[in-house]
């Protein structure tokens, strides 16, 4: 399944991109108050500023809505994760900007980030492995910052699995706010996490 595979009785594909983008903001406040479960697309459409009717005019179902709301967020993580890297610049200062901005944008988007790996199992197989192919797409664009800041050290095996590393230590933030929030300020575990990963790359052994 992909997003334009999602029926519309809508033709003008402007304004199915518009009002689908009104559902996805009112079904994430929903989603963050109610679960997904628990949230009626009654309460979707108030949200999204229409009516019932005209809701089904942009979806068929409640896990239609679920769907586009879980594309949508891996989209802004993925776009927001690729305006911060230039593979032009091969230094470790760039490269640690890069986790910087990647730790601090999954504090921002705590919620979002929440909500789509709570509910993605609620979406059937089909939709479920398109989204989560969007994960490993994030995982190749950091593999790419990390053969590029690190050619010869590390062989693609490391490459990856220090991108799942990255990619696994922002989320826990996101998922472990609430308390790793009373012992260190988030400058604080970015800049430990950092000092983890960069000691982690220095020590590793090709032989391993």
């Amino acid at each position: 399944m992909q997003k334009d595979s999602i029926l519309s009785s809508i033709k003008d594909q402007s304004l199915i991109e518009k009002r689908r983008n009104q559902i996805i903001r009112g079904a994430i406040t929903l989603f963050k108050d109610k679960g997904f479960h628990r949230t009626t697309t009654r309460e979707i459409a108030k949200a999204a500023g229409f009516s019932i009717g005209t809701l089904y005019e942009y979806i068929r179902t409640k896990e239609d809505v679920l769907f586009l709301v879980c594309d949508s967020i891996y989209l802004q993580v993925r776009k927001r994760l690729e305006a911060q890297i230039d593979l032009n610049n091969s230094s470790v200062e760039h490269f640690t900007n890069v986790i910087r901005s990647y730790f601090y944008l999954m504090d921002e988007m705590q919620e979002e980030v929440l909500i789509m790996y709570q509910e993605v199992k609620s979406l059937k197989n089909e939709s479920k492995e398109y989204v989560l192919k969007k994960e490993w797409d994030m995982l190749a664009i950091l593999e790419r910052l990390i053969a590029t800041s690190f050619p010869d050290s590390l062989s693609l095996r490391k490459r990856k699995l220090l991108a799942n590393n990255i990619f696994i230590i922002g989320q826990m933030w996101a998922f472990r706010r609430w308390m790793l929030q009373k012992q260190f300020t988030l400058e604080e575990y970015t800049d430990y996490q950092i000092h983890f990963l960069m000691n982690s790359i220095k020590g590793y052994n090709e032989s391993v």
